[in-house]
């Protein structure tokens, strides 16, 4: 009985060390406070924002916008001008390969919604897209008046002209499709870059593009879900001890408010280690289905307390100011 109670009590002792040693290890109580300010993501720039009742994969989100109060069309040069001016350090793009070599920035796989044209998007020639209205959709009053028709004429950009247009600046680079080969042709399109622009980019899509151009370009940053599952999982294993394993590195975590709280070390500690791995940390609200965004400004308050890693949003003209007080 003795010697049961002795070898009970060796294992509660070694238990309560565990216990204390992953509390210690892991708590953001003892991190030592920073200078560094949240970095914010603009979603598209700054964009027109819908209301999400019913939205699907399917849905045109042109058709349900909110009654305008700016100008500014996403994915659109001055859009992203209007972005930064306001206070974003980094702005998401949508891109699509172009039938003559070029990559079109643009979100929808298809051009009915947004634009005046018709059919897929990378099914033309940069030349023909240059062409389009991409304000002639948009509607907040179920049609009885578009506010942008005739406005965006001209001004679907390519990637070349944004990254010649702001050449210091971050971009998040959306990849459209699940095709191996587009990260092949995303690879050669950006080999006329510095090492220096291209440590301002990361570049996230589906599985498969990502994969071929993690392989062809292993100096870029990039992002696909299995990057990040591959990530989180192995960081959910072992991270209680402090270590990040190399799928975490070199790579940008989008984390869902709604799960946030269970990574270890989470926040600031959390956010350290992924830095030193050269891995961005990214907050996005809720459950990060439909691109929810922190973007009103009572949306700020759900931050955790001194939090310095990203925030994602659709309204920057909103949340960057909050944030600046």
């Amino acid at each position: 009985m003795k010697k049961l109670k002795r070898t009970l009590k060796r294992f509660f002792i070694l238990v309560f060390i565990l216990v204390a040693f992953m509390y210690l290890n892991n708590t953001s109580l003892f991190t030592k406070d920073t200078d560094r300010e949240p970095f914010l993501l603009a979603h598209r720039g700054l964009a027109q924002t819908f209301h999400m009742e019913g939205i699907t994969g399917e849905t045109c989100t042109a058709e349900r916008i909110y009654e305008p109060d700016h100008p500014y069309l996403e994915n659109t040069i001055p859009s992203m001008e209007a972005a930064f001016e306001a206070g974003a350090d980094v702005v998401e793009i949508d891109v699509h390969p172009t039938t003559d070599g070029e990559f079109a920035v643009f979100h929808d796989w298809t051009l009915e919604c947004r634009t005046d044209g018709e059919g897929v998007t990378r099914e033309h020639t940069m030349k023909e897209l240059k062409q389009l209205d991409v304000g002639y959709g948009y509607t907040a009053n179920n049609g009885e008046t578009y506010p942008f028709r005739g406005k965006g004429v001209g001004l679907m950009p390519t990637l070349d002209e944004v990254l010649s247009h702001f050449p210091d600046q971050s971009f998040l680079i959306h990849i459209k499709s699940n095709d191996p080969n587009e990260g092949e042709l995303l690879s050669q399109y950006l080999r006329k870059y510095p090492d220096e622009r291209l440590k301002e980019l990361t570049i996230y899509g589906g599985d498969n593009p990502i994969a071929t151009l993690k392989d062809k370009r292993p100096e870029l940053r990039v992002m696909s879900m299995d990057t990040l599952k591959g990530c989180l999982l192995q960081y959910a294993a072992v991270g209680w001890t402090g270590y990040v394993p190399a799928s975490c590195e070199n790579t940008q975590l989008h984390i869902p408010e709604k799960f946030a709280s269970y990574l270890w070390g989470f926040p600031n500690k959390f956010i350290n280690r992924m830095e030193n791995a050269n891995t961005r940390v990214v907050l996005v609200k809720g459950d990060g289905k439909w691109s929810e965004g922190y973007d009103e400004k009572e949306d700020i308050g759900d931050l955790p307390t001194n939090y310095t890693g990203g925030i994602w949003t659709n309204r920057i003209d909103i949340i960057a100011p909050v944030l600046q007080k």
